[in-house]
């Protein structure tokens, strides 16, 4: 070989040596890692627009269990179908709620449970939550502390949003007027009006307290596509308020803010009342309290809880 092609050869070995480490040197690779909060128990991420994700729900506190949720967000809200399996014998009964990014608790509705298989399939207005199964039916706060079943966990490629305040559930605080002091603190988890049928009647379960017990009364709650929904409480076997007492039924939206729905009064001398009323809040509770003077929000001790039948 002649010392002309030899060096030819050696320059263009020599070229492609440094291409190579160019390429080497401009190249990156990006490594999609999932993000997870320190101990596990806050899970909750933003789910993206028109694009289907699939959660892992981990067992908590039951063994062997499994569970996978199916989340799709689109114009019309949050769709979830979840499916869990190998469930103990023992667990009869699972409701599932949302966690989203306020602490706030949504019940989003009871998991049927046969043979060992849950389901649910139900759609929220929520984009920011994570999912827990509790076989508690009226959770209204959320914690490490907090009964629960099943917990999903952070899908690959997405971030926890963090909480943005110390979660509370739906406690609702009594606001006072400046002529009065706060009477208490009353409990009125949400609903969930975003889950109902819109044009069905959904019934509530209601349990009386204090004044009111051994009162009976049918709760009927009507939500709407564009109107307000609408709201009918039917009440029996009522006891007279006491002098100067009235009772009042309330709404409560997922900011503390009170809609009143109505004065519960005897009609007929048939110990029976009904309130028919309307509310534009997209999820509310709904409370029942004793009042001696109506404001603005009550003050007064609470004679009735509602929340969802079992």
């Amino acid at each position: 070989m002649s010392k002309h092609v030899s060096s030819v050869l050696a320059a263009a070995i020599l070229t492609l040596t440094l291409s190579a480490l160019a390429f080497a040197q401009t190249t990156t690779t990006t490594v999609t890692k999932t993000v997870q909060n320190p101990d596990g128990t806050y899970t909750i991420i933003e789910y993206p627009a028109k694009k289907e994700v699939q959660l892992t729900l981990n067992p908590v506190s039951i063994q062997g269990a499994q569970g996978v949720a199916t989340i799709l967000r689109d114009d019309d809200g949050t769709r979830i179908k979840l499916n869990l399996t190998n469930v103990p014998a023992d667990v009869s009964a699972l409701t599932l709620y949302a966690v989203d990014d306020a602490g706030t608790v949504t019940a989003l509705g009871p998991v049927a449970i046969s043979n060992g298989v849950g389901t649910l399939s139900t759609t929220t207005p929520l984009s920011k939550f994570m999912l827990i199964a509790s076989p508690e039916t009226a959770l209204t706060a959320y914690d490490p502390n907090t009964k629960v079943f099943f917990r999903s966990a952070v899908p690959e490629g997405f971030a926890v949003v963090p909480v943005r305040q110390n979660p509370s559930g739906e406690k609702v605080a009594a606001v006072a007027s400046p002529t009065t002091t706060v009477a208490g603190t009353y409990t009125a988890p949400l609903l969930g009006i975003p889950t109902f049928k819109t044009g069905d009647d959904t019934k509530i379960k209601v349990d009386f307290t204090g004044a009111l017990t051994g009162a009976r009364a049918n709760v009927f709650v009507t939500p709407h596509k564009e109107k307000p929904t609408e709201v009918r409480l039917r009440f029996h076997d009522l006891k007279e308020a006491p002098a100067g007492q009235k009772f009042i039924a309330w709404a409560v939206g997922p900011d503390g803010t009170y809609q009143k729905l109505g004065e519960i009064v005897n009609t007929g001398g048939r110990n029976e009342a009904e309130i028919k009323t309307e509310t534009a809040l997209a999820d509310f509770g709904l409370l029942v309290t004793m009042e001696s003077a109506i404001g603005a929000s009550p003050a007064g001790p609470a004679v009735a809880t509602i929340h969802i039948a079992p």
